[in-house]
């Protein structure tokens, strides 16, 4: 009995989980009594829960993790100022005019809202309460409208900046630090957070491929469940003018705060928690300038002082511990400065339009709130973490995963059903803390290349989130759905969709190079 206690462990924490429990005390109060147990037992040495300060401490001062507040205050910051809604508005009348349009203008805005802030129950339950209104009036089958707007809100799991990436990459990193060690590589691959965002880029442009490729056969095939909308009286359709308009006026902000996060990461320019900071301020500013039309001019001389500054920082060296300046450093150095105090003018400026509009408040407290929740998590997943591996649960699972037959292969697609199945009744943080540092290391030296395996993991966690019965999108729109939507239809529309994830999860199963060619290409040196 006594050589089955990790398992125990894990059973009970799923089990109480279940229950309703709160996951970071469940996850420490229950560590810590299999802990004693363990000691009682003889299987345990309570010395090793001496290891928790450090961990704790470790999490604290992660550099990476930083990132995680700030994705959070951007993706609520510009959930609140309104842009999807009116990137659903602008896509929806360039759209208008084709069958099955209105859908694939949801594709395209989850997309973009997935890239801009995120947050998957901030993009569901805004496109629910605008868009599928629309839809419905316009003569969508329920099943297709729901459908689609609950997988295009889920864009915001893989396609990067993503909280899941953040957290996947941290532990991802843990677990292939973990694997190096123990097979004697001290040169091995390395992995982080970036490479997970570069690695996750291109398989999430095939899940939109996908969706869009589905959408416009169904609509061909069944033109009477996604017709295309008749005009409403008195208004005609849009001119190149005023298609262009909307375009600029719709998309451009949030795609230039987009090449900005994603392309100051990619390109090597900035590191995640950089990128994040750029983002957090980008949106702050971006929320102001909607909010106060006049002051526009003070946000755009912010952002062109921030084009500037990085301009500087290419072509000169800026630090300033340097007693040796030439005089063009030191007017370059006076430069960046100024540019820095613009910048910082125009940061005071929007944080007080957003204060005195009532919005900053409640996005910081929304922000401090979730992100205690989440580090609070991992700290109780720490311990588990602590325990279930001192009471030998990492031998256990590597000898599990290794009797699988098909080897690498047959390990894959073990753990890959299991947190599918997980999925449908835990949120996507407990799988990342709780499984993730479990099998990780252990597939890693199976031979499974570490971006590879976190871009599987995020799609597979990110198909979690649309399974029923508790696949969080399909709550987020119920809540937003009107009446006249049954939860049935929610149920079905989403079923099409859990099958193009499935074959999304294949293709890039079958062919690895859609997830490690770009960060390779990027940044191997």
């Amino acid at each position: 009995m006594a050589e089955y206690l990790e398992l125990f462990l894990f059973l009970a924490i799923f089990f109480l989980i279940l229950l309703g429990f709160p996951v970071a005390f469940t996850l420490a109060g229950v560590a810590l009594i299999f802990a004693v147990i363990g000691y009682w037992l003889g299987e345990f040495q309570l010395r090793q829960l001496s290891f928790l300060p450090q961990r704790i401490f470790g999490t604290m001062s992660s550099e990476v993790l930083i990132a995680a507040p700030m994705f959070i205050f951007m993706g609520l910051v510009l959930e609140r100022s309104k842009v999807a809604a009116d990137l659903l508005t602008s896509m929806a009348k360039l759209f208008r005019g084709m069958r099955g349009g209105l859908a694939l203008s949801v594709v395209l805005v989850g997309m973009l809202m997935a890239a801009s802030t995120g947050i998957v129950g901030a993009t569901v339950v805004t496109m629910g309460l605008i868009a599928l209104p629309v839809m419905l009036k316009a003569g969508y089958d329920p099943r297709l409208a729901t459908g689609t707007i609950c997988a295009s809100g889920t864009l915001g799991q893989v396609i990067p900046p993503s909280i899941v990436l953040v957290f996947l990459g941290d532990v991802l990193t843990y677990a292939n630090q973990q694997a190096n060690l123990k097979a004697g590589n001290f040169a091995g691959k390395s992995v982080g957070v970036g490479d997970l965002f570069a690695g996750s880029l291109i398989p999430g442009l095939v899940l939109v491929a996908l969706y869009a490729i589905y959408i416009i056969t169904v609509a061909w095939l069944k033109p009477e469940i996604a017709p295309i909308p008749e005009p409403e009286e008195g208004e005609e359709g849009l001119s190149r003018a005023e298609s262009l308009k909307l375009l600029l006026n719709g998309l451009l902000p949030p795609g230039l705060l987009i090449i900005a996060v994603l392309g100051s990461i990619l390109s090597g320019i900035a590191t995640p928690t950089e990128a994040a900071g750029v983002g957090a301020v980008g949106a702050l500013m971006l929320a102001a300038s909607r909010g106060r039309p006049r002051l526009a001019w003070v946000f755009r001389a912010g952002v062109v002082a921030a084009i500037g500054l990085i301009l500087l920082n290419v072509f000169f060296d800026l630090l300033i511990q340097r007693s040796d300046f030439s005089p063009t450093e030191q007017v370059a150095v006076w430069g960046a400065m100024l540019l820095v105090a613009v910048v910082i003018v125009a940061v005071l400026v929007a944080c007080w339009v957003l204060f005195r509009d009532g919005q900053l408040a409640p996005v910081a407290e929304q922000t401090g709130l979730i992100t205690a929740m989440i580090f609070a998590v991992l700290v109780g997943a720490s311990l588990f973490s602590l325990v279930f591996r001192g009471l030998g649960g990492e031998e256990t699972v590597h000898h599990l995963l290794d009797a699988l037959p098909g080897g690498l292969f047959g390990a894959m697609v073990f753990v890959m059903l299991l947190m599918f199945v997980m999925g449908f009744f835990l949120d996507f943080l407990e799988i990342i803390f709780i499984l993730v540092p479990i099998v990780g290391p252990v597939l890693i030296l199976m031979g499974a290349d570490p971006v590879w395996l976190g871009v599987m993991i995020a799609v597979n966690l990110q198909t979690s989130f649309l399974t029923p019965p508790f696949g969080f999108a399909l709550f987020f729109l119920r809540g937003a759905a009107p009446a006249s939507v049954q939860t049935f239809d929610i149920y079905r529309g989403v079923m099409p969709f859990i099958a193009l994830q499935l074959i999304g999860l294949a293709l890039i199963a079958v062919f690895p190079a859609l997830a490690t060619w770009l960060p390779d290409y990027l940044f191997s040196k």
